[in-house]
C-alpha cells in the first residue's frame, strides 16, 4: 500500500494558515477578521469565527462592511473549556462541514495553556512527572487538522512578556526574553506565515513569510486590511485551479483520517461516486495508510493510559502482577 502520491511539483489547491500574535489590544482580532473577509472574496457568509474568549468575538459583529458601508454578517461559534486539542479539532470540522471557506480562531493559546489544554493534559497524572509525550502528540493532531483543513485559517495567538529562570553558580538568574507568543514553541513556524502585531496593528514583526507573500504580509508597517486578504486570495487563485467539489472532498477526507479507519470508510462511502472515481485508488491507499497509523497510535496511547491508571489505583503491585 502506497503512502505517497509522488508527482511533478506545481502550485495547486493551496490552503493558507496564517498566525497573528500580539498582546491584548494589539489589533490581532480585528486584523484577522479583515484578512479573512478579503480571503473569502468579500463574502462574509464564507467567514467563520471560532471564539474561545468568552464571547468577545461577538463584539466584532459589525467589523465587516461592504463598499456601501453595510454590515456583513459572518458565522460565529463559542468554544468553552475544556480547551483540549480534540475539542478544537471537532470545532474546526464543524465549521468545515458548514461550508466555511475562511476560519478565524481566536485564540489558539487556550489549546496550549487553557483549562483542559496541553499543559493540563501533561500534568494530569503526576504534576511532578508531566507526560509531555502524550500532550505533544495531541497537539500534533491539532496542528495536522489546521494544515489539512479544507479552509483557509487565520489563527490568533496571545502574547506576553516572558522570562527564563535558571540556576547559575547556585544563584537564581532571571533573564528577560521579551514579548513572545503563548503557544507551543514550534507552532508559529508551522504556519504558512506568522506575524507579531504592534502599535494596535499598525506595525508587524514578521516571524515567517514566504518570499511570494512578502509584499502582502511582510511589509512590517501599515495596517493589514481586507484588501490584503483579497491579494492573498488572488495569489491562491493564480495557482492551477482544481474542481472545487473534488478539492473539498480531498481535503475533507484527509482530515477524517485522524479519526481512524472506520470513520474513513464511512466518509469515503458518503462521498459521491464520481468524486471517488476521480480521486482514485492511489489516493484511497494514502488515506488508509494514514488512518491505520492514527489507529495504531491511539491503541498504544490507550494501553499506556490503562497501565498508568492501574498503577495509580493498585500501586506498584499492579505493575509487578503484570
Amino acid at each position: 500500500m502506497s503512502i505517497l502520491n509522488i508527482r511533478k511539483a506545481q502550485r495547486e489547491g493551496a490552503r493558507l494558515v496564517v498566525g497573528i500574535s500580539g498582546i491584548s489590544g494589539s489589533g490581532k482580532t480585528y486584523t484577522a477578521l479583515q484578512l479573512a473577509y478579503g480571503l473569502a472574496n468579500y463574502d462574509a457568509s464564507k467567514v467563520g469565527f471560532l471564539d474561545t474568549e468568552n464571547r468577545r468575538g461577538s463584539l466584532y459583529a459589525d467589523a465587516l462592511k461592504n463598499e456601501a458601508g453595510e454590515v456583513q454578517q459572518f458565522w460565529i461559534g463559542d468554544l468553552y473549556a475544556p480547551f483540549s486539542p480534540q475539542r478544537y479539532i471537532d470545532a474546526i470540522l464543524e465549521f468545515q462541514k458548514l461550508g466555511v471557506e475562511v476560519l478565524v480562531i481566536d485564540s489558539v493559546t487556550h489549546e496550549w495553556e487553557g483549562q483542559g489544554g496541553c499543559e493540563e493534559i501533561a500534568t494530569a497524572g503526576n504534576p511532578r512527572l508531566p507526560d509531555w509525550k502524550r500532550a505533544k502528540a495531541e497537539h500534533k493532531r491539532f496542528v495536522n487538522t489546521l494544515l489539512q483543513s479544507d479552509m483557509h485559517i487565520v489563527a490568533c495567538i496571545r502574547a506576553r512578556e516572558k522570562v527564563s529562570v535558571q540556576k547559575v553558580d547556585g544563584k537564581t538568574v532571571v533573564e528577560p526574553l521579551g514579548v513572545l507568543p503563548v503557544c507551543e514553541k514550534n507552532f508559529m513556524f508551522e504556519m504558512t506565515a506568522s506575524l507579531m502585531m504592534w502599535n494596535e496593528g499598525k506595525a508587524q514583526q514578521v516571524m515567517k513569510c514566504p518570499a511570494e507573500l512578502r509584499d502582502i504580509l511582510g511589509r512590517e508597517n501599515g495596517y493589514i486590511s481586507a484588501q490584503d486578504g483579497k491579494a492573498l486570495r488572488a495569489w491562491v487563485d493564480g495557482a492551477k485551479q482544481q474542481n472545487p467539489a473534488l478539492e473539498h472532498a480531498r481535503n475533507s477526507l484527509r482530515t477524517v483520517t485522524e479519526q481512524g479507519v472506520d470513520a474513513l470508510k464511512e466518509a469515503w462511502q458518503a462521498t459521491p461516486a464520481n468524486l471517488r472515481k476521480q480521486l482514485g485508488a492511489a489516493f484511497l491507499d494514502e488515506l488508509k495508510a494514514a488512518a491505520q497509523s492514527f489507529d495504531a497510535q491511539r491503541a498504544t496511547s490507550n494501553s499506556h493510559q490503562v497501565d498508568e491508571l492501574n498503577q495509580q489505583v493498585l500501586g506498584n503491585g499492579a505493575q509487578a502482577a503484570a
